[in-house]
């Protein structure tokens, strides 16, 4: 009988693990927020991931939970661990995705470097961390924020006197001046047997990830053993099982810090589908399967990344494809089942070769057919 994993969540990253689980011999099923969602064709189940009793029946029917989300709730997923069920990333792991200050904490005990940071109650305290960094700061919300959302930079305190409100504590952290932002994966399995992919530049855009090229660009080898090292320290010291994406700034003296993390599929990974040896969606079910992980070598000296935010304005994504392949060839495009909408991630172009001006350009020309 096949190995069953479940996917909570029903978007983009559940989508493209039914590929390589095909592939892979298992039997995927998802567990959707709705009907209609990316995921629908290996959707058993739709209802409320923060319903234990939702998840616990979903749970019943497979060999292992594993998630396209961090937001599950930690109740829900001890429960199921608890139940003996195997829930991987499992929840001590997936507490440090979820909540940022609890991830700020335990980056410090392991020694990671970050930026300085603190936990503030109210605007007094906030004020205090402005005067003592230069009248400027980054303010997050502890959970929920991606792709720009929940980020905020203030110079007074009272600008997030609103998220104090409703929210309590939140995060501040130092404005780090950096010259680009980075992004290393990781691996790893419940044994812990790891595997590194290379570190990757990635380009945002509105607080959204536009592009990524692999690997990045004019990094030294000193840079990209550092990242790596990062990467392994965090997946061990925090006991992840599945991809770890830890997204970096690099500063003008080649320093790096960390930004923030997920523990799944990442768009910072999006190019290993076409571009590595191993996808990041076929390597995350074997490592959450327990199965030996797959090589992480790129294929070509590059791989480009370039989102497809939005969607056509007009028309369909089905009127753009014939044009978009014969222009392009050599690019691979990947649909999400979205409807267009202005900043939405709906799709994404990969290119890789031998020459990096050449496969930027194709990748963004192929991706620009279908604005």
């Amino acid at each position: 009988m096949a190995l069953r994993v479940g996917v909570i969540g029903g978007g983009q990253l559940a989508r493209m693990m039914i590929a390589p689980a095909v592939e892979l011999g298992l039997e995927i099923r998802v567990l959707a927020e709705a009907e209609g969602m990316s995921a629908q064709l290996a959707a058993t189940a739709v209802g409320d991931y923060r319903d234990l009793d939702t998840v616990r029946a979903f749970a019943q029917d497979v060999d292992v939970i594993t998630f396209d989300h961090e937001h599950v709730p930690q109740g829900v997923l001890r429960a199921l661990a608890d139940e003996g069920i195997a829930v991987r990333p499992g929840p001590d792991a997936l507490q440090f995705a979820q909540d940022k200050l609890v991830m700020r904490a335990r980056l410090a005990e392991l020694g990671v470097p970050q930026p300085d940071w603190a936990a503030v109650a109210n605007a007094e305290e906030l004020q205090a961390f402005l005067d003592d960094h230069g009248g400027r700061a980054v303010v997050k919300t502890p959970r929920g924020g991606y792709d720009g959302k929940g980020v905020r930079v203030v110079s007074s305190g009272e600008e997030a006197a609103d998220w104090f409100a409703e929210i309590g504590a939140l995060l501040v952290e130092e404005l780090v001046s950096f010259t680009r932002e980075l992004a290393q994966q990781i691996a790893r399995r419940p044994g812990g047997q790891m595997v590194a992919y290379p570190v990757v530049e990635t380009v945002q855009r509105d607080g959204v990830c536009a592009e990524v090229l692999a690997p990045a660009p004019g990094a030294s080898e000193r840079l990209a053993q550092v990242a790596e090292g990062i990467g392994r320290q965090i997946a061990e010291g925090l006991g992840v099982t599945g991809m770890l994406a830890v997204e970096l700034f690099e500063t003008d003296d080649e320093r790096i810090l960390v930004n923030e993390l997920a523990m799944r599929p990442h768009n910072s990974g999006h190019w290993s589908q076409d571009g590595a040896v191993t996808g990041q969606f076929e390597q995350h079910l074997r490592a959450v399967a327990d199965l030996p992980l797959g090589d992480a070598a790129p294929r070509a000296p590059w791989a480009v990344m370039v989102n497809i935010l939005g969607g056509p304005a007009e028309g369909t994504f089905e009127d753009r494809f014939e044009a978009a392949m014969t222009a392009h060839p050599e690019a691979k495009i990947h649909t999400y089942g979205k409807a267009a909408r202005p900043g939405r991630k709906v799709g994404h172009v990969n290119v890789a070769g031998a020459d990096l001006d050449d496969v930027v350009y194709t990748a963004r020309a192929a991706a620009a057919q279908f604005d």
